[in-house]
């Protein structure tokens, strides 16, 4: 540089000129809505509160619903004799392929397994077993177990019996489990318990033999819980419900807290880590209903379903800062009512369900990365077809 443009320069700076700064670019995952994904059921089905998604070894997507949730009017079909041609309940249990064929369908009651009266969360662990749970909300409740089939509907094992739980010290029974995982490391199963107790619970996911459980912070979990407000401080206790447990490659357990609108990490013999709020002024449901991982080796990228707001966040899984969002409330492709459960496949892609009167699975597939040009980014609707 020649001399005279230096000491310019540092003129500037003495004299108190603001400097100019570059900011690091925030890079994210960017996706689009796949309008066209799945293809239509067969047999006139249609699907009720879809509350669960998980993606196999294969690559297929499983999903469950609850049939008993259609309206009477949805199922004119299947009146006996019939009203109408169309329509009917869709099994419980659905496999799409990558294309979005329907290649599988199962489930309901069946010999030798009490089937929840209000299924809840599906799970395709590493060894392709299916693992069911429930979260009725009659008083007494009923679904007080978890349920283990083969991929094509044979049932292995349940824990726990209906009707049976004595709260969250209880090492016999659930409590209207809500999500699972299988950790193919140890073979441990992994339970978020639930809608009626307040704890992360593990079994071996072969015998069924309880291992350990806990409460937020780590704590021996109370039952006693007061109603969220956002200004109280946090709370040492999960919330009703305690939504989903997710496990990442270096060996951290995230919890979807989902009634005080946070996520709490743990090692996984339940030591706690750290938690973040996420939109912590949301009321209602909670913000945090479910959680996946971005399919980088690093997981760099958290993606946290928020059912109440209609919106998938994305997040930097080592700082849990929110980088950007995406998703509106509505019932075009794109859009969300009451985003339940997500996903992600070998691709990258996400899925998503949706309960109440959502009653759909949606595909968001993913285009590489992007910078951050908007904290909201509201509906991704594919690139020329707006």
């Amino acid at each position: 540089m020649r001399r005279d443009l230096f000491v310019g320069a540092m003129s500037l700076v003495l004299l108190g000129a603001p400097a100019v700064v570059h900011a690091a670019t925030v890079m994210a995952p960017r996706f689009e809505v796949d309008p066209l994904w799945p293809k239509p059921l067969p047999n006139h089905w249609v699907m009720g509160a879809t509350v669960g998604v998980s993606v196999d070894a294969q690559g297929h997507v499983w999903i469950i619903h609850r049939p008993n949730a259609l309206e009477d009017n949805e199922v004119h079909a299947a009146k006996n004799p019939p009203w109408a041609h169309c329509c009917a309940p869709a099994p419980p249990v659905l496999e799409f392929d990558q294309a979005g064929n329907l290649v599988g369908h199962w489930g309901g009651p069946g010999t030798g397994y009490d089937w929840p009266e209000r299924n809840h969360g599906i799970t395709v662990d590493y060894k392709g077993n299916v693992w069911i749970g429930g979260a009725d909300q009659g008083v007494p409740s009923h679904d007080h177990m978890l349920l283990k089939f083969t991929r094509e509907g044979k049932f292995l094992m349940q824990i726990g019996k209906p009707s049976q739980s004595k709260g969250s010290d209880d090492v016999e029974n659930l409590r209207l489990p809500a999500k699972t995982l299988v950790d193919p490391k140890t073979n441990e199963l992994y339970v978020a318990d639930g809608y009626g107790n307040h704890r992360v619970i593990v079994f071996d996911a072969d015998t069924g033999k309880y291992k350990r459980h806990w409460g937020a912070y780590g704590h021996k979990p109370d039952d006693t819980i007061l109603p969220y407000k956002p200004s109280d401080l946090p709370s040492q206790q999960f919330r009703n419900p305690v939504h989903c447990v997710a496990l990442s490659h270096d060996g951290l357990l995230y919890v979807c807290d989902r009634g005080n609108d946070r996520i709490q990490v743990f090692k996984p013999d339940g030591t706690f880590v750290k938690e973040v709020f996420i939109e912590k002024e949301t009321l209602g449901s909670g913000s945090v209903f479910d959680i996946a991982f971005s399919q980088d080796p690093q997981q760099k990228y958290m993606y946290v379903a928020d059912g109440e707001n209609n919106q998938v966040h994305i997040l930097d899984r080592q700082s849990l800062e929110v980088l950007t969002s995406f998703g509106d409330g509505g019932r075009q492709p794109g859009q969300f009512y009451g985003v339940h459960s997500i996903a992600t496949d070998s691709k990258g892609n996400i899925y998503t369900t949706e309960t109440y009167r959502g009653q759909r699975v949606q595909k968001f597939v993913f285009k590489g990365m992007a910078p951050v040009t908007s904290k909201d980014q509201g509906v991704v609707w594919p690139k020329g077809k707006q």
